[in-house]
């Protein structure tokens, strides 16, 4: 069971409940499922009871219960609990959580965690034009459009006269000036313009490199300045942008050398040893959904970091050692390493750098 899958269960429970009496409220559009947050358990939490509580007229931990007693007989889901004010915690049953999300990774590639949950919005962002500025807003409408909404982007000033640097920085993007801007053909107007003010760079970023530079200016929060040195060169585990490309680039070895092997990735169960990588991916969706709707690429470049690391721990047991066959987990490996890799490509994307296959 993916986290779309959980989510359309718990408002099929919702709309039992309010068809048996039990709840009198309207069947909202979406349940947002994500990791248990502290003092949760299990695989995936939702808090749509307290969603619901105030148009019902009763307490989150009432409402949480009656969805909790419209839930415990699903087939794929081993238990329900109420934790916390009126959080339902889910524990999937036997590999569906695995199973189910790498599938959903793998099916999406590096689209996972798109969707329309701002489809129908127009979002006209603004910058000083000033090249952290641009970036930052750059990858902002980049995860936007990611989750459906249609984005404008305009500056104070013009680009320079010779933007041919800028540009590398940018990929093409066409970058308005005031009310310059390009405005969509269709769907509603945009809503006054989104300003975009990080701490600018304190010195020129491009002689890093069009990958360099961009990580420079967006791993760090807004408020932060950004460090424009050659650490973002190294070629080292000190460098997270380096962790993050390893990462990815030695989940596409792995496949080639499993090939090699004469096997390829199955989807299955993998063992609860590596939590933190399934965890992880599984909160992919919730992270470019924030990101997007909070103006900041910073928390899915830490993101990255996190997904990355987690990877680097599962990568050296993918592959049989020695004489060993190939076997059901090395499959399973191989799918959920393949999955990181395809989230760490797509998230990269986002940010406006390059995810090689050889590094």
């Amino acid at each position: 069971m993916t986290p779309v899958e959980l989510s359309r269960t718990v408002l099929r429970a919702v709309r039992r409940a309010v068809d048996q009496g039990e709840l009198r409220v309207d069947v909202p559009e979406r349940a947002v499922v994500t990791v248990p947050g502290p003092g949760g358990c299990g695989d995936y939490a939702t808090n749509v009871a307290l969603q619901l509580a105030r148009p019902a007229g009763e307490p989150p931990l009432r409402v949480a219960e009656i969805l909790r007693q419209q839930l415990v007989g699903d087939d794929l889901l081993d238990d329900v609990v109420v934790t916390g004010p009126g959080f339902l915690n889910f524990r999937l049953r036997g590999s569906g959580l695995v199973t189910g999300l790498v599938e959903e990774i793998l099916r999406d590639g590096a689209r996972y965690g798109f969707s329309e949950q701002l489809g129908g919005q127009v979002v006209h962002l603004h910058a000083p034009c000033e090249v952290r500025a641009v970036v930052v807003m750059d990858s902002v409408g980049r995860l936007l459009r990611s989750q459906g909404a249609r984005v404008q982007l305009s500056c104070d000033s013009p680009p320079p006269e010779e933007p041919a640097e800028w540009e590398n920085l940018l990929g093409g993007v066409r970058v308005g000036h005031g009310s310059e801007v390009a405005v969509p053909t269709t769907g509603p107007p945009a809503a006054g313009p989104v300003r975009l003010r990080p701490v600018p760079a304190p010195s020129d970023p491009l002689p890093l490199g069009p990958d360099a530079a961009r990580w420079a200016l967006l791993h760090p929060a807004p408020h932060d300045r950004p460090r424009i040195t050659d650490e973002h060169l190294v070629q080292r585990e000190a460098n997270p942008l380096f962790r993050v490309r390893y990462a990815h680039a030695r989940t596409r070895a792995l496949t080639r050398n499993a090939a090699d092997l004469g096997f390829a990735s199955e989807p299955g169960p993998v063992g609860p040893h590596l939590q933190d990588l399934v965890s992880a991916l599984a909160d992919h969706p919730r992270i470019l959904l924030a990101s997007a709707t909070r103006h900041t690429p910073d928390r899915l470049a830490r993101h990255l970091v996190d997904v990355a690391d987690a990877a680097l721990a599962l990568l050296p047991a993918v592959l049989p050692r020695g004489a060993e066959k190939p076997s059901a987990a090395h499959r399973a490996r191989l799918a959920l390493a393949e999955a990181a890799g395809a989230v760490l490509a797509g998230g990269l994307s986002l940010l406006g750098i390059d995810a090689p296959e050889h590094l």
